[in-house]
């Protein structure tokens, strides 16, 4: 078996901030709706008005149950459908600055522990080369999934999404369309989830499992994983290889992001729980959020299948090909007001003349060096900034008319 070390992406910590533009798959029925494309390449608006109420559906009420028994307390958070990001929490009453938002014991956390204590953790044991962590938890949702209501943790299963809409799901023709640093990134993952499921179909396909789709259901484990898990650190295991520091958290991961909320977010030791504070608080009613990490709307994309509405932390990345426009070969990238300090820098020094070149470290250090090459670094900018918006423009326009066929939640 493959699967030492990580299987497709550095995941970040959830936590220090967040809004959802809300392409999590939000069917609360199970059937299938379409998304659309203005839920994950344009800004949702933040309304927090007609929210509906999901905590009388079946599933929601069987997770909840599942949860009480493992030692879940009363949270003063609800499921319901928001008009702007779909799937989320509402707060039941006004949680206080640094109050806590939710603690979910250790019992109720669905970690490589559990899965080695579980009737898998003989095969797992015994494999070789050992399996990674993420290879563990995805080969033991699938197996659940396949028990169905059989399964020990059907309700948290039942509550998953069906599919998602990170990079792994796209159709190639849709993956074609996005940035060529994109376009990589997401081939690269589409090409980790097939390489762990190919490298590992003796275990992923049992007898038990031979009339299911598997390939299907381990590009679902996978991105369950990557999208909805915690940052918890283990301990390292004989058993298992690479670094572990995966828990999947039901009913917190309904928990939606948006980049200006902070919380304070880990397991505490004392307690044994899983533990989020909210820094700001949120008023009753409104929906409760958190911050996934300080990451671009790339990132957010690559990593979770979404984009933030007004993310600070948005970049432009340049390809080689407008490197080439600049007459330079290096990566650089933009802040969504403008123009990096590294980019600018770079421009710069390849405006200098040959008269100021000798200047350059002054350059480095943020100093200005002749009249005429500021300008011509600041013409070459507004120029690099042009291309990129009228390239982003044709690109969407290409996006919104394939959107109809390919994006199905």
């Amino acid at each position: 078996m493959s699967g030492c070390g990580r299987a497709a992406r550095k995941r970040k910590k959830k936590r220090n901030g967040a809004v959802q533009s809300g392409i999590k798959c939000h069917c609360v029925n199970g059937s299938c709706c379409t998304i659309q494309l203005s839920h994950i390449f344009t800004s949702p608006n933040m309304s927090s008005c007609c929210q509906v109420s999901l905590s009388h559906q079946p599933e929601y009420v069987e997770l909840l149950r599942f949860l009480h028994q493992r030692g879940f307390a009363s949270t003063p958070l609800q499921p319901a459908l928001f008009p702007d990001t779909g799937r989320g929490l509402q707060a039941l009453r006004s949680i206080k600055p640094n109050q806590l938002l939710i603690s979910l014991p250790e019992s109720c956390l669905l970690t490589t522990s559990t899965v080695l204590d579980s009737y898998l953790g003989r095969y797992i044991k015994s494999w070789m080369p050992r399996p990674s962590p993420l290879l563990a938890l995805c080969v033991f949702l699938v197996c659940e999934r396949h028990r169905g209501a059989d399964a020990e943790w059907s309700p948290y299963i039942r509550a998953l999404p069906a599919s998602y809409t990170c990079p792994a799901y796209l159709a190639h023709d849709v993956a074609a369309l996005l940035p060529v640093g994109l376009r990589r990134q997401a081939l690269e993952q589409k090409d980790a989830v097939r390489e762990m499921h190919s490298s590992n179909q003796d275990f992923f396909k049992s007898d038990s499992q031979k009339h299911e789709n598997v390939g299907v259901l381990s590009r679902w484990a996978w991105c369950s994983v990557n999208t909805r898990s915690v940052f918890m650190r283990h301990p390292s295991n004989q058993f298992l290889c690479g670094q572990d520091d995966y828990a999947l958290a039901p009913f917190l991961d309904l928990l939606n992001h948006r980049p200006d909320v902070q919380v304070k977010a880990g397991f505490n030791h004392e307690t044994k729980s899983y533990e989020i504070r909210s820094v700001g608080g949120t008023p009753r009613f409104l929906q409760a959020f958190i911050n996934y990490g300080s990451h671009d709307n790339q990132r957010l994309l690559l990593e979770y299948g979404f984009v933030a509405a007004g993310n600070p932390h948005s970049v432009v990345y340049l390809d080689a090909g407008v490197s080439q426009y600049a007459q330079g070969s290096w990566s650089r990238n933009g802040t969504s007001g403008g123009p990096c300090w590294r980019l600018m820098t770079v421009l710069r020094l390849m405006s200098l003349p040959q008269t100021l070149r000798h200047q350059w470290k002054a350059v480095l250090r943020g100093q200005a060096v002749g009249v005429e090459a500021e300008r011509t670094s600041l013409r070459t900018a507004k120029a690099l900034c042009r291309r990129l918006l009228l390239d982003t423009l044709a690109a969407l326009d290409k996006v919104r008319m394939t959107s109809e066929h390919h994006f199905i939640c």
